[in-house]
């Protein structure tokens, strides 16, 4: 039983990369040019995620990634904004209080 559970596990957890190495970046979306957005900029449209994403919705205008932009530099700034940065930072600590109430 244990071997079945950790193949399906793997499978799982297979499937989606996958499926991601198969995606491939359009040569237009990626510009080396001084205008393109880069690192900072990925930072900061990774840490501005939440808004910009409930703005999307209702301005077309508003988008939440920069195409064109500078390729895998643009990339990593956008992922450590959204996640240690952003939304995916944990900046709440649980507290445990213990308290004995005598009568």
């Amino acid at each position: 039983m244990i071997r079945s559970s950790r193949a399906r596990t793997f499978s799982i957890l297979a499937a989606p990369l996958l499926l991601a190495a198969c995606a491939h970046q359009v040569a237009s979306a990626v510009q080396h040019t001084p205008g393109t957005p880069g690192f900072l900029l990925g930072v900061w449209h990774g840490f501005i995620f939440p808004v910009a994403w409930v703005l999307s919705l209702f301005m077309p205008e508003v988008a939440i990634y920069a195409v064109p932009n500078q390729g895998g530099w643009y990339d990593f700034g956008y992922f450590i904004g959204v996640v240690f940065l952003g939304v995916g930072a944990n900046r709440s600590r649980t507290v445990y209080i213990e308290r004995r109430i005598r009568r």
